[in-house]
């Protein structure tokens, strides 16, 4: 009985001292392997960056898709029990720029839209239908004649609108001309003194074209899984401050699986036109005095959406 215990024991401790030496060989082997494809990688990513070097296009987007949905039935615990809900949302980021060594044409496209519904069955007067609540659509155009590495004269066309309710009204046509400073590769500012802001809305009384001066400030990377997008645009009027607006959107995204992943967008916007506009629209004359560009509440705009990303 103790030989065979003693022989058992032998026998535990050398499978054991095997296994372990073969889990052993199998780290070294993955640690050899991962070196290799670490160098094979920086290699890989080295051959890209001379490839973005060269001149011609360079066409690409990504996005985020949110959605939820929901269906009570009896839940008497809430002020409707029957109701069913759901929001439905995305953003489109996309680009087509052309760089050349004495020029360059940058073109970018931007929407977020966002629809939601909420349907109390037990009433026959609310919408049983999506509605629209977010709603944002810019598209620009900056073309460019390199003067130094970093420094170009440029001319820019920029248009920002709504689409789903209200297309054109407003809407907003930037053209300009100035220069953009690249100081970074993903870098770009543009300092336009001499631009004209283009208002189109039947409101005439509050919305107005002038004449002013427009910067925009675009910074987009890509980073492994992690790709942002951060764009300044501001239009400051010569005419009066209360012509002015500026809107700033970003968009974070985070590769998962393939080209799936999270991400995340939200937006400031202040103009104060819009302000007055919406005011005018929903005042009451028996409770408040007319608003007026001197005592409208021009409150910051904001939005956001949070969801799944496909990375086109």
């Amino acid at each position: 009985m103790t030989k065979k215990l003693l022989l058992s024991a032998v026998l535990v401790l050398f499978v054991t001292f095997g296994f372990s030496q073969t889990k052993e060989e199998l780290v070294a082997q993955k640690a050899e392997k991962q070196a290799e494809a670490d160098a094979a990688q920086a290699e890989a990513d080295a051959i890209q960056a001379q490839i973005d070097a060269l001149p011609g296009w360079r066409v690409g987007a990504f996005g985020v898709i949110g959605g939820s949905f929901s269906n009570f039935s009896n839940w008497y615990a809430q002020g409707a029990p029957n109701n069913s809900s759901g929001n439905i949302g995305f953003t489109v980021n996309g680009f087509a720029n052309l760089i050349q060594e004495k020029y360059f044409w940058r073109n970018a496209l931007t929407t977020n839209l966002n629809w939601t519904k909420l349907d109390n069955k037990d009433i026959d007067t609310d919408s049983d239908d999506f509605e629209p609540t977010t709603d944002v659509f810019n598209l620009s155009s900056l073309y460019g004649r390199n003067l130094s590495k970093t420094i170009a004269a440029s001319a820019l066309a920029e248009y920002r609108t709504t689409i789903l309710n209200n297309f054109n009204d407003p809407g907003y046509l930037d053209v300009g001309i100035g220069a953009t400073w690249t100081p970074l590769e993903n870098l770009i500012v543009v300092v336009h003194p001499l631009n004209y802001n283009f208002v189109f809305a039947d409101n005439d009384a509050v919305f107005e074209s002038s004449l002013g001066a427009k910067i925009v400030a675009d910074y987009t990377r890509q980073i492994g899984a992690v790709g942002f997008k951060s764009n300044l645009s501001m239009f400051q009027s010569y005419k009066s401050g209360d012509l002015s607006n500026w809107t700033w959107t970003n968009s974070f995204s985070y590769t998962l699986w393939k080209m799936i992943g999270v991400g995340f967008d939200f937006g400031l916007r202040n103009n104060k036109q819009e302000a007055l506009n919406y005011a005018l629209a929903n005042y009451d004359p028996m409770t408040a005095p007319e608003p007026t560009f001197d005592n409208v509440d021009n409150d910051l705009q904001t939005y956001y959406t949070l969801g799944l990303t496909y990375k086109f």
